[in-house]
């Protein structure tokens, strides 16, 4: 008996309103003398705006890097038994979790005015060394620190709970073995964890990319958003160099999107039965299993009494 599909008006319907929305829109983007597409062809590839391109990038990767590590020791101090160091780390989080990231930028870009000079020496005695701030923290690891810092209160809870996430009884496995407590953090709770970090942290990388857009606080001037408003401010062309920007932070965050589907997809390994066991493809943990010969082919064998 062959079925046939019940007829489904309301898809065709909605299908063919959003062709004519689509078609709409293209058509206003296209015909609109204000959005000067010329003028955005010319300056998607200036140098200025290049060069921009690759301060952000910069920026996005250092700070991700110190929000990680930052992170991942907040987050092991909030597991720890040591009432000291959970207090310590929840204090980290509360405070800077709490705090806007603009006005945290704005204390860093200050902070060589609150903090001159940094003296090592005899506490109410002579000083042996001094460092000057001014010289040590220029405007661009002032925005590092400032967006590393606030990241890593944010990453904090999304490590943890992937820590968590970890059955307790591979811990108690792990120190049957011997093994220390170092070594299965790194071993066997961390690798587990990755696949329930990995979505948010490709989330918050893609957010700390346009998060990057807020360094005039410090001030940085030398990031995407800055060189094409300097741009605009020039030709008293605002919309196409928001254009400009804005078509560029679209193609980064694509291809950050692209790289988190494949991290997913890797640390995902054994869990994802939704692939297909192909030849080439990722194998589902239980075709993994029957490949590695370890189980005999007939679990009941025949006993002969």
């Amino acid at each position: 008996m062959r079925a046939k599909a019940a007829p489904r008006p309301g898809t065709w319907v909605s299908a063919v309103i959003a062709a004519l929305l689509v078609l709409g829109l293209i058509w206003f983007l296209v015909t609109n003398p204000v959005l000067e597409w010329g003028t955005v062809a010319t300056y998607l590839l200036d140098v200025k705006v290049i060069q921009g391109v690759g301060w952000t990038l910069l920026l996005t990767v250092l700070s991700m890097v110190l929000g990680t590590v930052v992170a991942l020791t907040a987050a092991i101090m909030r597991r720890s038994d040591n009432p000291v160091l959970r207090g310590v780390s929840w204090a980290y989080i509360f405070i800077f979790r709490g705090i806007p990231v603009y006005t945290q930028l704005v204390f860093w870009g200050l902070f060589t005015v609150i903090v001159p000079k940094i003296v090592i020496g005899v506490p109410f005695g002579p000083e042996l060394l001094s460092f000057s701030t001014r010289d040590l923290l220029t405007a661009f690891w002032a925005a590092v620190i400032g967006l590393g810092l606030n990241e890593g209160a944010y990453l904090a809870e999304i490590i943890r709970s992937g820590l968590n996430s970890v059955d307790k009884g591979q811990t108690e496995a792990s120190k049957a073995l011997g093994m220390s407590n170092g070594k299965i953090l790194r071993r066997i709770i961390v690798p587990q964890a990755m696949r329930v970090i990995v979505p948010p942290l490709g989330n918050e990388t893609i957010g700390m990319l346009k998060t990057t857009s807020l360094v005039l606080a410090v001030p940085f001037t030398l990031d995407l958003t800055f060189a094409t408003n300097g741009i605009a401010n020039k030709l008293f062309t605002p919309i196409p160099l928001l254009i400009v920007a804005a078509l560029w932070y679209l193609a980064i965050t694509s291809v950050l999107m692209v790289g988190q589907h494949f991290l997913e997809k890797h640390f995902g390994r054994g869990f994802d039965d939704r692939t297909p066991a192909t030849g080439r493809g990722r194998r589902s943990r239980q075709a993994a299993v029957n490949s590695a010969g370890t189980t005999p082919q007939n679990p009941l064998p025949e006993v002969e009494l």
